[in-house]
């Protein structure tokens, strides 16, 4: 049995509040902005860009201090967004090994995989730590990967500050990487990082150097544990996370949007965010869920499901913004929230000789477009209710199941009906309780076959009571026109109406 080489990737990405704020907002990143926790008036800098620190800020600032800065934008912070972005990265993650474990603190996302064993599917380390990287970049968070064969010396190096993007610790090497790194990049006790203070230790190279037992005599079992931990040879029990593919994306706006215009370029942003983490898993979005969080603490849902999954951004806004003109909110909008349905990408094998058909997304705005003008119950497909009253249907969106195939139909010659709508009164004669003799149309018409009647009556415990007795005709006129048609007689009104005619 071969022994199985430990191999870690740790994904560290610096300022995560600030990262996180900024990566649904394109414009903030050109300018130096700070993210601002606590309350009204004891707020503090908690995490901020590099222009800001360029300019001087550091994180611990007050609000008076940063108004010293005219250039500085501040934002307060939204743990729900971290959250989101948070979920993100680590599914990104998840695309390249299923062993992830979440070692992020309050200002800093640090995300570790297992990624022993890869090499066939991504290639050498640093070509999946390369990948890896372009992946959450795409995100819109910046970051760096330390690829190593201790889970520790991986985390600590990250912290250290090293300037290239991707960087490798080869076996062996750990106690030599981590030598010149300051005891920061450990998580050390106020009262050890004092001790180690006035022994003189101040990087991990000089912390590895102590004689173990005297270390071990003066700070016991814990010395030992940093002492490895320097070396870069401390074990470590893998906890693996299970995260769940979620899409969802949201922002808490500055301030209330009253217009519909202003919301759809946040939409725009946060679907393309969505299409993207759908493309990275092959998957196409198959319904869009928005929910607006209004002023009064009232909220404002709305749900869109195309015939067909796409991935297409522009279709998606144009459909939210249909939906959202028939459905308007009726207050200010504070944040929103995206929610998807994935489901499988579609793909249609056209014919070398037949004539290219339309888009099946034309036709999905096309019937957002009728719905706001007709309304939604009166457009979509209709499917027949469990009951025996005529006309008895409902409407239901327009579905195609992407899972079967569909099956051709053999097609046969058959009597087609065209119902009238509404029914045209007409007046009949009898002979026996049978017609034998009626005028449609300012046209007279003699019966020469009759097939009924078949009576259907119900709801009698209702105010919709309904008895109707139907026959179908072949009648002929003075002309010889020849007429196939279906009579109802309503028996609660004994009225006769012309409800269809056969071609």
């Amino acid at each position: 049995m071969s022994h199985r080489t430990e191999l870690y990737a740790c994904l560290y990405a610096r300022e995560f509040p600030a990262q996180a704020l900024s990566r649904l907002r394109p414009k903030l990143r050109e300018k130096p902005f700070v993210v601002m926790e606590g309350e009204t008036p004891s707020q503090t800098v908690c995490s901020l860009n590099s222009k800001a620190r360029n300019l001087g800020v550091v994180c611990g600032m007050t609000k008076v201090e940063i108004d010293t800065f005219p250039a500085i934008v501040t934002i307060a912070r939204s743990l729900n967004e971290e959250d989101t972005t948070r979920a993100a990265v680590l599914e990104c993650a998840d695309g390249f090994s299923p062993r992830i474990e979440d070692r992020s603190d309050d200002h800093v996302l640090i995300c570790v995989i297992d990624i022993a064993g890869t090499e066939k599917l991504f290639g050498p380390p640093q070509a999946l730590a390369q990948n890896l990287l372009q992946h959450v970049r795409a995100l819109g968070i910046a970051a760096s990967v330390t690829v190593s064969s201790n889970f520790h010396a991986a985390i600590c190096l990250a912290r250290g500050g090293s300037r290239a993007a991707v960087s490798a610790i080869a076996p062996g090497d750990e106690g030599i990487a981590l030598a010149p790194l300051p005891l920061a990049v450990l998580d050390l006790s106020e009262k050890h990082a004092e001790t180690l203070s006035l022994w003189g230790i101040r990087t991990l190279g000089m912390l590895a150097a102590l004689p173990e037992r005297e270390l071990v005599a003066r700070m016991g079992e814990e010395g030992e544990r940093l002492r490895r931990l320097a070396q870069g040879e401390l074990s470590h029990l893998f906890v693996p996370l299970e995260p769940e593919f979620r899409l969802e994306e949201q922002m808490e706006l500055d301030t209330p949007v009253e217009l519909l215009d202003s919301l759809l370029f946040v939409i725009g942003v946060l679907l393309e965010q969505l299409v993207l983490r759908a493309t990275a898993r092959v998957l196409a979005l198959a319904s869009v869920t928005i929910t607006l969080a209004l002023e009064g603490g009232t909220s404002h849902t709305r749900t869109v499901r195309p015939a067909l999954p796409t991935n297409d951004r522009q279709l998606w806004i144009k459909l939210l913004h249909l939906d959202l003109e028939a459905h308007p909110p009726q207050a200010a909008i504070l944040s929103l929230v995206l929610t998807a349905e994935h489901g499988s990408t579609s793909k249609v094998q056209l014919g070398l000789f037949s004539p290219q058909l339309p888009e099946p997304m034309r036709l999905d705005v096309t019937l957002a477009r009728i719905k706001a003008i007709v309304g939604e119950g009166c457009v979509g497909r209709p499917v027949l209710k469990d009951a025996h009253r005529p006309d008895s249907f409902s409407m239901e969106a327009f579905t195609i199941s992407s899972l079967t195939p569909s099956k051709a139909i053999p097609t046969r010659t058959t009597p087609a009906m065209r119902q009238l709508r509404p029914a045209e009164g007409i007046t009949v004669t009898l002979r026996h309780h049978q017609p034998v003799s009626f005028f449609f149309r300012d046209k007279g018409y003699v019966v020469e076959q009759a097939y009924g009647p078949w009576l259907a009556g119900g709801e009698w415990w209702n105010p919709t009571l309904w008895s109707l007795e139907q026959w179908d005709l072949v009648a002929r006129s003075q002309d010889g026109t020849l007429l196939c048609c279906c009579l109802v007689c309503d028996l609660s009104q004994n009225i006769y109406q012309m409800v269809a005619l056969y071609d």
